[in-house]
């Protein structure tokens, strides 16, 4: 580790929404395209960043659910949806010359390589990207709680969220105008005030794994690299004393 970028491997959780870019849905070249040169940069660094991407610009299990599908029918519909995102973004990175694999929890053995905890390792010591795709392979996980069962196994120093804002926020920033911003948190105060960040099964499994997680606006190009030298706006989420 050093001091420009204290975290050695960490893994970067990107929602399906971030990749539509000015879409209303599907996926934004352009904003693909983005993503994957702040992960290039990252990777210049000598960091070792493994994904997890989600499924909600094609396809969100709970919407489907509440349109009267069975949940784990539509679950299922979301994890692939997620796989069309991971191949989207290996893609985009391996045309900026960045070595990506692609492992899915739902084997397809035509498109990826299926997950396997110790490969997954061994690609990231030899400074590929890894996206993981499917989620968690199982119904009624969210991709929050895969990113977070997946950073624990990859022992990652830190599990970054982009989202659409520059941080955790007390409300909806662009609904609240005086949202209060905060610059560090506990997975106490996240759970205890209901906080939207991930769900709770993602912030008790970081807890459980003294994972911090670090939360920043996915939109701001180079944002990325620039919270890996602790720089910009992001909010810390992390065990405070």
């Amino acid at each position: 580790m050093t001091e420009r970028h204290p975290y050695r491997r960490v893994l970067l959780k990107v929602s399906g929404e971030a990749l539509m870019g000015t879409r209303e849905y599907g996926i934004g070249p352009e904003t693909v395209q983005r993503i994957a040169a702040d992960i290039g940069d990252v990777v210049a660094m000598g960091v070792q960043v493994c994904l997890v991407i989600g499924g909600g610009n094609i396809f969100r299990g709970v919407s489907g659910a509440a349109g009267g599908m069975d949940r784990a029918q539509a679950d299922y519909m979301g994890m692939l949806a997620t796989v069309i995102n991971a191949l989207a973004l290996q893609n985009a990175l391996e045309k900026l010359g960045v070595a990506t694999r692609v492992q899915s929890a739902i084997p397809m053995a035509s498109v990826c390589e299926p997950y396997i905890r110790r490969r997954a390792q061994r690609h990231m010591e030899k400074g590929r990207v890894v996206i993981f795709a499917a989620g968690t392979g199982n119904p009624f996980f969210t991709t929050d709680t895969a990113a977070a069962l997946r950073a624990a196994e990859m022992r990652c120093d830190a599990l970054l969220k982009g989202t659409q804002v520059d941080g955790v926020y007390s409300a909806d920033p662009r609904k609240v105008a005086d949202a209060e911003r905060y610059h560090e948190l506990s997975y106490h105060d996240v759970l205890a005030r209901d906080l939207a960040v991930m769900d709770a099964a993602a912030i008790s499994l970081a807890r459980e794994n003294k994972l911090p997680i670090v939360v920043f606006n996915i939109h701001a190009a180079g944002a990325f690299a620039r919270v890996m030298r602790g720089e910009g706006r992001f909010t810390t989420i992390i065990e405070t004393q």
